[in-house]
């Protein structure tokens, strides 16, 4: 998700891991919805008794839940019984037919047009996306489904965004081989200095690789180039083009 936001130039703002509870993601998608444009989640929208996020978010929206149409015509033609369910039928009523169907009774405001509400980003995939209050994108938490869907977002975002693509965003990594705690007094000096253009440093640890890593990351290429220097003195580093790029002669742990 974060390597997804930093490819179209979207400011990450905020992630939070929620627990199966309608209280919980009531709350939190309520908030969410509030003080963001764009929110995404992942997972509770499967087939068992414990996947709640569909009703949860209805709640917190005062809407119902209604079987999808659509959905169930595209569940029927591309997904197969599993092997342990051979005699299944979307014809006959049984246990396993109703936790199916589960997973298509989505969350539907009636005020709203249900075509921008019910997102098939995918034609492989029969898995709609959840859209509720405009701004929640209702995921599944299986990566490979997750991956799939979320790219499959991407032409609906673009004309959002006032920086397509991320081409306005640049970063500078480097390698230190300094604990945190020896740079942190410098990097929170640059961060107060470069914080009027945009510019936010990040300092990560690498447990194991006897190197940390520093970054930069803004819009202001010239400005950010001119510093390279400067943060290689004061981090006794070099610029890398990506992680691990000077690891080598450099196994034990660093404090951080």
């Amino acid at each position: 998700m974060a390597k997804f936001c930093f490819s179209l130039g979207m400011n990450l703002k905020r992630i939070e891991v929620i627990a199966d509870d309608e209280g919980e993601i009531v709350e939190a998608t309520r908030r969410m919805s509030s003080n963001y444009d764009f929110v995404v989640t992942s997972g509770g929208i499967g087939p068992t008794h414990d996947d709640i996020t569909y009703e949860s978010i209805a709640k917190a929206f005062g809407m119902n839940l209604k079987l999808h149409d659509d959905a169930l015509k595209r569940m029927k033609a591309l997904s197969k019984p599993h092997p342990s369910q051979p005699n299944f039928s979307y014809d006959v009523p049984s246990p396993a037919l109703e936790a199916k169907l589960r997973m298509i009774r989505l969350p539907i405001d009636e005020s709203r047009n249900e075509e921008s509400q019910v997102l098939f980003v995918d034609d492989s995939l029969w898995v709609p996306i959840s859209v509720v209050n405009g701004n929640i994108h209702i995921l599944p938490g299986v990566p490979r489904l997750f991956e799939k869907l979320l790219t499959g977002l991407k032409p609906l975002l673009l004309p959002r965004l006032t920086d397509p693509e991320g081409k306005g965003i640049y970063r500078l990594l480097f390698s230190t081989p300094m604990a945190e705690s020896a740079v942190a007094g410098y990097l929170t000096e640059l961060a107060a200095k470069v914080e009027a253009k945009g510019i936010k440093v990040g300092s990560y640890p690498r447990w194991g690789k006897g190197r940390n890593t520093v970054t930069l990351v803004g819009r202001d290429k010239g400005y950010m180039d001119s510093l390279i220097v400067e943060v290689e003195k004061n981090v006794d580093g070099i610029r890398v083009e990506k992680e691990g790029d000077a690891d080598e002669g450099f196994e034990e742990d660093k404090e951080s």
